[in-house]
């Protein structure tokens, strides 16, 4: 499918934004305006910045349309089972399954990113799209199995401010959506350790009677990637479902032999890192780039207001500005607007940075009774542990998040994108593409490739012996 922005420019023309206030204000490259103009696929960092710029939501901007000669050939005599992939990010547990025998016939996921990343290294057969805006019908028919790790941010337990009503809790219902459409015989669904304790246990038993309503018996299991060989203590909740008279215990063999963190990454510890493709040894060594910032000070506010006040007072001008909180999310893109500085339930508002607060005073005109208290910063020291944490060494590590990785041993770098890679059982000839923190993205949001592999062969184990039966 190929992306059509003709949204986005109606959007521009609207608002009498340029192509040149693009590169010059909003600093866009000139080769990502020139993809725009041609109506090419660009980095979802890059949309995500030119549409908090230009005032609407990536998915307003953006129209993915087919191409006449787009076809996903569905082999149906190569002997082996049919996967579709929802959620697939950069297809680590794809990558798993493709590795057990599995063919994957269909694929998609939003972040373009990810889908360049998936195409380079798994398969082409990957559609880069909102999953809710793709009808059943354009999916192919009759897979074995339908793959599922919908998106984890209202879930995760890094996320306090989780509850039932954020949008992205319900996007499992596409995963479901396409399982009662295609009825595999099989589906697998992912997700983080904090979805089991979300509203007290009642999220997970929701999911779990909305795909038995539709004729799958389901269970869950949690489990531990250092348990299955992954050189990593990252915990992740396992939902299995079948059709098929299966019984639904997840019974995969621990195997207890996961690697220390100097075992995995030992060789790159005083390898400098590069952009650019290092020759180590005999090998080709890629993605061996990090972030630097391992500084222990950050900026902050030096008198901060209370986040409650601030909301009763931002509420007041709006008001009096005769704006609703959609006319203010156009303006700004909805993720720094209504759904935070408007916003004082469940502990989940919050306080506009100084570049915002003087943005959203031209537009509200409020007085400047708040202004030094939200503006004026001081460095402070970092109290957060985890922001500073440095990496195991002599056990396996600890959670790779999709966030700032841990800081490496030496003290002088985080995790390099490899290392991160390597630590999750990415292959060293598997090729990230985008941005550096694009990157670590993708690898912290993908399941463990060694982990989705023993997973797969035990789903293809009962699938052989279903078919075995069934003569």
């Amino acid at each position: 499918m190929k992306p059509s922005y003709d949204r986005l420019f109606d959007f521009m023309d609207k608002k009498g934004i340029t192509f040149v206030d693009l590169r010059k204000k909003a600093k866009v490259s000139p080769a990502s305006l020139n993809k725009i103009k041609n109506h090419e696929l660009i980095s979802s960092d890059v949309l995500k910045k030119i549409c908090s710029f230009v005032g609407c939501k990536t998915s307003e901007a953006v129209e993915l349309l087919s191409e006449k000669d787009e076809e996903f050939k569905v082999k149906s005599d190569n002997g082996k089972y049919k996967i579709v992939s929802l959620f697939s990010g950069a297809g680590g547990m794809d990558l798993g399954f493709k590795q057990a025998g599995f063919d994957i016939i269909w694929a998609n996921d939003f972040e373009s990113d990810a889908v360049e990343t998936y195409k380079k290294n798994i398969d082409k057969r990957i559609i880069c799209g909102d999953i809710t805006k793709i009808k059943s019908s354009q999916i192919p028919d009759n897979p074995d199995v339908i793959l599922g790790g919908f998106p984890c941010q209202g879930f995760s337990i890094a996320n306090i401010n989780r509850n039932m009503k954020d949008e992205r809790n319900f996007l499992y219902k596409e995963l479901l959506r396409v399982v009662k459409d295609k009825q595999p015989k099989i589906f697998i669904g992912e997700n983080v350790k904090g979805l089991l304790s979300m509203e007290h246990g009642k999220v997970i038993e929701m999911i779990k009677k909305d795909f038995e309503k539709i004729g799958y018996k389901v269970s869950w299991t949690l489990v531990k990637a250092s348990d299955y060989g992954v050189p990593q203590n990252r915990e992740r909740v396992i939902i299995f479902g079948n059709r098929i008279g299966l019984d639904t215990d997840l019974d995969i063999k621990k195997t207890f032999n996961a690697k220390t963190v100097k075992e995995v990454i030992g060789d790159l510890a005083d390898v400098w890192v590069s952009n650019n493709p290092i020759k180590l040894g005999n090998k080709t060594i890629y993605n061996h780039i990090a972030a630097t910032n391992v500084h222990d000070k950050f900026w902050a506010r030096k008198n901060p207001p209370k986040q409650e006040d601030i909301c009763d007072y931002l509420k007041k001008w709006k008001k009096k500005a005769g704006l609703s909180t959609e006319q203010i999310d156009k303006m700004f893109g909805y993720a720094y607007t209504a759904g935070h500085w408007f916003r004082k339930d469940n502990n989940s508002g919050s306080i506009p940075q100084p570049d915002d607060w003087w943005r959203l005073k031209k537009i509200l005109k409020f007085d400047d009774k708040y202004d030094k208290q939200v503006t004026e910063l001081e460095l402070k020291d970092i109290k957060f542990e985890q922001s500073l944490r440095i990496t195991n060494w002599e056990t396996p590590s600890d959670t790779i998040t999709a966030t700032s990785p841990e800081i490496h041993v030496n003290k002088k770098r985080r995790l390099s994108v490899r290392e991160c890679a390597r630590i999750q059982t990415f292959p060293d000839d598997f090729i990230f593409t985008g941005t550096l923190n694009s990157m670590y993205r993708q690898i912290g949001n993908a399941v463990p490739p060694m982990l989705a592999k023993i997973l797969a062969d035990f789903i293809k184990s009962k699938l052989d012996k279903y078919n075995k039966n069934k003569k």
